[in-house]
């Protein structure tokens, strides 16, 4: 299968691109080690597979407009009061 028509049928099967999909999983990942654990942001990168803490956080401004670890507090302060 040539890549144009995988990436075409991989579209059509999620609704997103390999680059996309693959971002959103590692994010979920970020997400849940952020709220279950307590291991450092650069851990948490390592960990989510991206290169870097840097990254990590790039990405999570874009996609969710707040920071890892703002994320965390935020998740921490909703189980307490929870």
């Amino acid at each position: 299968m040539s890549r144009r028509t995988f990436i075409r049928r991989f579209h059509d099967a999620t609704g997103t691109s390999p680059g996309e999909w693959l971002l959103g999983i590692r994010l979920e990942k970020a997400c849940a080690m952020l709220e279950n654990n307590a291991l450092s942001i650069d851990q948490v990168a390592e960990q989510a597979g991206f290169g870097s803490p840097e990254a990590l956080r790039h990405h999570f401004r874009q996609r969710f407009n707040t920071t890892p670890t703002k994320w965390r507090k935020a998740f921490n302060e909703r189980f307490v009061m929870g």
